[in-house]
């Protein structure tokens, strides 16, 4: 086996084949690599590749993994006995594990082995459903939210009947009650949620009988990206380890960032305290970024104290510093990272390889304004401003209100928030036979008729941003986004960077206006889906980030409570919070193999208000040394310590 591309920890890594072992892999170290190649000595030691189990989170990673172990064993002229379907290792995603093994002992828990798996529509539709049919107000018990809550409680390994047990509060009396309609209909239609792949799994595997089968099966085990492990998944993967403990787990505590949905930092700290024997091995040679930027992420990182030590280093060449980038307003801030995006284009590098990276969703906007005028080729990973939904929600509510023949916008809007009326009800408004609705459902619909004359009052009279900001208050949209988890927090960050979106119409007549902000925004809407591989900028948020890398990364709005971020609701934010938004910062900086850009704006306009800001912490935690500044605004000076300032111009 040629081990000559590998470093010492990694062949200490790869030639460690039993008992529990933990591989500490810094950002852009060679995981991949090292797990691979681990797979493929064990099989050259006489290992059946069929009892080599390896589990990540993603497809993409899965498909790598199992790209590379393949392309392995068929090079590997030593393995002198052929590689059979039936013998290859089981590389795959915890969810896709745990549709095998549900599979194969489906009769175990009343399914069938074609059973239907809910995505996340089918799920929030269905407790949607549930909370109508229990007479509880959607406006209040939104369906997102009450679904996120059983969503945390699975990935908990919470079943439904233990959560009855100690349902006692007010809220969690509503969730159970809910939960309760959902699990009848998931049981009615013999489907699963993404949850439950799961958490159905973790109760199969309490079998001794089932467990012992699988214990058989895989005696080694590799877990990819372990501190990005729930509970659920923790239980897993230690069930499936029990007998022979040969576990092998890969991650970097230091990305750990997804805790928001159940990621638990805990399970890669304590791994030593699980399995007393285990052997740790730190990969820190860095085959990625430059010095100054390793050098800018462990001074980061430091800080942090929920971690295990760990200095990121390189062989590869010093590089450039970080370079700072100011400017006056977010507007300033996206023209002067397009047209450093430009300049790297324009020296040769090819615009795929450059990435702009955000905390929030909303950031993307004006980030997407200044890409067009500069004519530079962009794509959003994820869904573009104007086509979110809750952005054409907004914009339905405007057009049908002026033209009450947009059916289209009828049908979107008039459940928005849910307001009870049915398909039937909705084809009969159309058909003009409102008449013929008994009187509940026809004070319904009028009500929302009124709302519709009361938005149009309004729009031929005030400013397009008051307008905005008028539809989210009136409609109940706020209070609707207010109350919910994460998804719908940002939802409302997105709708009210609208409000901010609208005030450059302000100037305008009313009408005029409108029909302007309406016109630019279909236009908007209108551009082509940019293919996935085309040679275009990366626009994405940090979080989206995660796993990729690029020659040139711009990191935008380093400012207090946006980056680190701090939710509109929250007067300060824990320990643990902040740690883990230095964790994504350390993430981002980490994306980069050339240079790495920061920027912030003094001035940003958050719900049509514009915000005085204090530079991002982070910045000077970087270190002045690794730091050379341009600064967009003329005579700027650096913001002593001022702390988010409202002013309503």
């Amino acid at each position: 086996m040629n081990t000559d591309n590998l470093n010492q920890k990694q062949k200490d890594a790869v030639g460690t084949m039993e008992g529990p072992l933990l591989i500490l892999a810094g950002a852009g170290a060679g995981k991949t690599k090292t797990i691979t190649h681990r797979i493929q000595n064990l099989i050259r030691n006489g290992v059946h590749p069929s009892q080599i189990l390896a589990i990540t989170f993603t497809n993409k990673a899965a498909k790598e993994m199992r790209t590379r172990v393949f392309e392995l064993l068929q090079n590997d002229v030593e393995i002198n006995r052929p590689i059979s379907i039936s013998e290859k290792p089981f590389v795959s995603t915890f969810h896709a594990l745990g549709v095998h093994i549900i599979k194969e002992n489906s009769s175990l828990i009343g399914l069938s082995r074609h059973f239907t798996i809910y995505d996340r529509n089918d799920s929030k539709r269905a407790v949607k459903n549930a909370i109508e049919e229990l007479e509880l107000d959607p406006k209040r018990f939104e369906p997102g939210a009450i679904l996120n809550a059983i969503s945390r409680e699975k990935g908990d390994g919470v079943t439904l009947a233990s959560y009855r047990e100690r349902a006692k509060e007010f809220y969690q009396k509503i969730v159970l009650s809910v939960w309760e309609k959902y699990e009848k209909t998931l049981q009615k239609e013999k489907s699963l949620d993404f949850d439950d792949l799961l958490l159905k799994t973790s109760l199969l595997l309490r079998n001794p009988e089932v467990l012992g089968r699988y214990n058989k099966i895989w005696k080694y085990i590799h877990v990819d990206e372990y501190q990005d492990t729930n509970k659920v998944q923790y239980e897993i993967t230690s069930m499936l380890s029990k007998e022979y403990r040969n576990i092998c787990v890969v991650g970097d505590g230091d990305q750990n960032i997804y805790s928001w949905r159940g990621a638990n930092i805990e399970n890669i700290l304590n791994f030593e305290k699980e399995y007393p024997e285990a052997k740790v091995i730190v990969l820190e040679e860095n085959y990625r970024s430059t010095q100054n930027i390793l050098a800018a992420a462990n001074n980061i990182i430091q800080k942090n104290t929920m971690r295990k030590e760990k200095n990121l280093f390189t062989k590869n060449n010093e590089g450039e510093k970080i370079e700072l980038l100011i400017s006056y307003t977010e507007i300033e801030e996206a023209r002067v990272i397009a047209e450093n995006a430009r300049e790297i284009i324009n020296s040769g590098t090819s615009a795929k390889e450059i990435a702009v990276l955000y905390r929030a969703n909303f950031q993307s906007r004006v980030l997407e304004e200044a890409f067009i005028k500069k004519n530079i080729p962009y794509q959003v990973l994820g869904v573009r401003f104007f086509e979110r939904k809750e952005i054409k929600d907004i914009l339905s509510f405007i057009r049908v209100s002026l033209n009450r023949e947009s059916t289209n916008d009828f049908v979107r809007i008039i459940n928005v928030p849910p307001r009870g009326i049915g398909k039937a009800t909705i084809l009969k408004v159309i058909a003009g036979e409102k008449n013929t609705l008994n009187s509940g459902l026809k004070s319904k619909v009028e009500q929302f008729s009124m709302l519709l004359d009361r938005i149009k009052e309004v729009a031929k009279k005030d400013k397009p941003s008051e307008l905005i900001k008028y539809i989210l208050r009136e409609s109940g949209i706020e209070n609707l986004y207010k109350n919910g988890g994460p998804e719908e927090q940002e939802k409302l960050e997105n709708v009210r960077e609208l409000a901010t979106v609208a005030t450059q119409y302000d100037s305008l007549p009313p009408e005029e206006a409108i029909e302007a902000l309406l016109s630019n925004a279909a236009l908007a809407t209108d551009q082509d889906e940019l293919e996935k591989d085309h040679d275009a900028v990366k626009l994405m948020t940090v979080h989206a980030s995660k796993g990729l890398e690029f020659d040139y990364v711009f990191i935008a709005g380093l400012e207090e409570d946006l980056f680190p971020h701090q939710r509109m609701n929250e007067d300060e934010i824990s320990q643990a919070q902040s740690e883990e938004e230095r964790r994504l910062f350390y993430v981002a900086i980490t994306r980069a193999r050339k240079k790495v850009f920061v920027s912030y704006a003094q001035l940003r306009t958050i719900y049509g208000a514009q915000k005085v800001n204090t530079p991002s912490q982070f910045i000077a935690d970087i270190g002045d040394e690794l730091v050379e500044s341009k600064g967009d605004v003329d005579g700027y000076q650096e913001p002593t310590g001022v702390k988010a300032i409202f002013i309503d111009f």
